[in-house]
């Protein structure tokens, strides 16, 4: 869809561009290889397989990630190395993973936010029905479908799984064309081959589909305006970038926007009523159950209703990302670990805000005095940090 969009733009100022994807023939990719490495092409789009060791830039200047929560750190360096200099890197995402946003408050990135909706469109109404009151949730979507709308249902699954005792997208469709007749109902998740993928796609954007049950493979690239409702099956097991991925698929016209979200978790108080996290965090209890999320890590139920309860309460990406930030840690700033506990001793990065911008302020100061830290004063300073983080510095910065 980018390089679709991107082409006649660039086409029209004379500058060639070509995409880059799995799945083309050998032909193809050698002649894209070729014109990329020669230079000849001066636009690249493409998805992971840009970071094929065979995927050689001729003069590289600037690194675009879109959906930046999809790359892994190391996998962001390797399209920075793929220069023999260090080209500009801009990072593109609705939910900032939370090791990003920690690197926003040490200064490591510059950061611009959008955060205004579009002319015309109304915010999403997010609601949340515990298992028991699905009735409900599909009253709602069958109402809309009645007015002429579409809708999404979203599962975290496509096959049953011995790890994960959940419906699948294959077998709720079933059950849905048995509950929602004489609605016409589609399936779409990641095992299916390209070309039907696109063939269902089209078809639900030509209304000749009107729910299509899926996983999260409808998370991006899906614009159907006529859609006004994101039912999803087990949220509980979704993170809070993909939630919001998901809830930005539906309002993208003039109609009202519902993400509906069903889950396993019972009476989820408002976020602004739950126990602070420290506290929750320190008492054991029947609660703390574990269960497992779509990409297989472990989360609290706590910690999952944590989650469901702010994202019902606020639509701005970053201000979830803020709350992911603290919920579940900011990861290694000097390490490729995107979330999690930061191993300092005794500072709280959520906590400690006001004392962190203060330190990167004299952190910036002393390096203005001395880049190089070639002061004498400055000798155990840089002693310390290259004997204690040299293998890690580069990690630093990558965003």
């Amino acid at each position: 869809q980018h390089y679709l969009s991107l082409f006649p733009l660039f086409e029209a100022l004379g500058v060639r561009s070509i995409l880059l994807k799995g799945g083309q023939t050998g032909r193809e990719r050698a002649e894209v290889l070729a014109g990329i490495q020669s230079g000849q092409v001066q636009v690249v789009v493409g998805t992971h397989a840009l970071l094929q060791p065979d995927v050689h830039f001729a003069r590289l200047g600037l690194v675009i990630v879109d959906e930046q929560h999809k790359f892994g750190v190391l996998q962001r360096a390797q399209l920075r190395e793929k220069s023999a200099w260090h080209p500009d890197v801009l990072v593109m995402t609705a939910t900032p993973i939370p090791r990003t946003l920690a690197m926003t408050l040490y200064g490591d990135l510059d950061v611009s936010v959008i955060d205004q909706f579009p002319p015309g469109k109304k915010p999403v109404k997010t609601l949340l029905f515990s298992t028991g009151h699905r009735k409900e949730a599909h009253r709602l979507m069958r109402k809309e479908l009645e007015a002429g709308r579409q809708a999404y249902v979203v599962y975290p699954l496509v096959e049953p799984s011995e790890k994960i005792d959940l419906q699948d997208a294959i077998e709720a469709a079933e059950q849905l064309r048995e509950e929602f007749s004489p609605f016409r109902i589609g399936v779409l998740h990641g095992r299916l081959p390209s070309r039907e993928k696109q063939a269902v796609m089209a078809r639900f954007k030509k209304k000749e589909i009107d729910v299509l049950v899926a996983t999260t493979v409808v998370e991006v690239g899906l614009d159907v305006h006529n859609a006004t409702v994101m039912l999803i099956e087990h949220a509980e097991r979704f993170g809070l970038a993909q939630l919001h991925q998901l809830r930005g698929r539906v309002g993208r016209g003039l109609h009202q926007g519902y993400c509906v979200l069903i889950h396993a978790l019972g009476r989820i108080p408002p976020y602004s009523r739950q126990m602070p996290l420290k506290l929750e965090l320190s008492r054991k209890s029947r609660d703390e159950i574990i269960v497992e999320n779509s990409q297989g890590d472990a989360i609290s139920r706590s910690t999952a209703r944590r989650r469901l309860g702010v994202f019902a309460q606020c639509e701005d990406g970053f201000a979830l990302a803020e709350e992911d930030l603290k919920i579940r840690g900011p990861g290694h700033v000097l390490g490729v670990k995107q979330w999690g506990e930061i191993d300092f001793r005794v500072a709280d990065l959520a906590r400690d805000t006001g004392l962190l911008i203060q330190a990167r302020q004299a952190a910036m100061e002393l390096l203005e005095r001395d880049p190089a830290l070639a002061l004498p004063e400055h000798y155990f300073l840089k002693e310390t940090l290259f004997r204690k983080w040299s293998e890690k510095l580069a990690l630093g910065s990558i965003g």
